[in-house]
């Protein structure tokens, strides 16, 4: 069965169960795996499902926005997340925001037994059923983001204390700090931030002496950056040089 013949299966599977497993794909296309997961990779980063650890699931219409996010730059996104997971220890409190970088952490940290607070529905369905304990934050819905935003969610958070905070950034850069593509995103982030003991910034060399539309807090609030490989020494050693540290 050629590749076209085998997209076609896969994305009719998705079309009528909403979600499928490798194995089981495997299984129904006369396949070997490791195929079906290079089919897959192949088709989120066309967009046209969301790749899971285990599988795939189909994109629904309120989706396609977060999932069109979360299939750009995957390799460095799971880069940056893999180093996230490994800070992770036993038992820790941890604010997961509802980036599409943060999102690929889920698919590291399904077998610890810890804690996540988040207002991101991708990383609450991702989690329900694993060993991770999850808490969301309430609140009004947006459904391109697919995540809750807005003065209760905020106050959700406000209440917890996380041991560790990991949050995306849309923009940053020395001169003008840290900054997001609206209030609501920004909010989340000073939310989880200043609620947590220790906050990583997640952001892939891409967003480096970047601003966005809402710059929102100095280049000193940030402590921590995890990003991938691919970050210039010239913009590491300038970060580094006003005391960021880079994992």
């Amino acid at each position: 069965m050629n590749f076209q013949l085998r997209k076609h299966k896969i994305l009719e599977i998705l079309e009528t169960k909403d979600s499928a497993e490798v194995p089981e794909l495997a299984l129904e296309l006369g396949i070997s795996e490791i195929t079906v997961r290079r089919d897959l990779n192949i088709l989120a980063k066309e967009n046209l499902l969301l790749r899971t650890h285990g599988g795939a699931v189909k994109i629904g219409l309120t989706k396609v926005a977060f999932s069109q996010k979360t299939g750009i730059n995957t390799e460095a996104k799971d880069e940056i997340c893999k180093k996230a997971a490994s800070l992770i220890q036993e038992g820790d409190v941890v604010f997961l925001d509802c980036g599409s970088t943060v999102f690929r952490i889920c698919q590291y940290i399904k077998n610890k037994k810890i804690k996540i607070l988040t207002n991101s529905l991708p990383v609450l369905n991702e989690l329900l059923g694993s060993e991770v304990h999850v808490n969301f934050a309430g609140g009004e819905i947006d459904p391109e983001r697919q995540a809750a935003h807005g003065k209760i969610a905020t106050e959700h958070i406000a209440r917890y204390k996380a041991d560790i905070a990991f949050v995306g950034i849309d923009g940053i850069s020395i001169a003008n700090g840290l900054s997001a593509n609206s209030e609501k995103e920004a909010e989340m982030t000073l939310a989880m931030a200043n609620n947590a003991k220790t906050t990583y910034f997640l952001c892939d060399s891409s967003k480096f002496e970047k601003d966005k539309y809402l710059p929102f807090a100095r280049i000193d609030f940030v402590k921590n950056i995890i990003t991938d490989s691919k970050v210039k020494d010239e913009i590491s050693n300038q970060y580094s040089n006003i005391g960021v540290n880079f994992f």
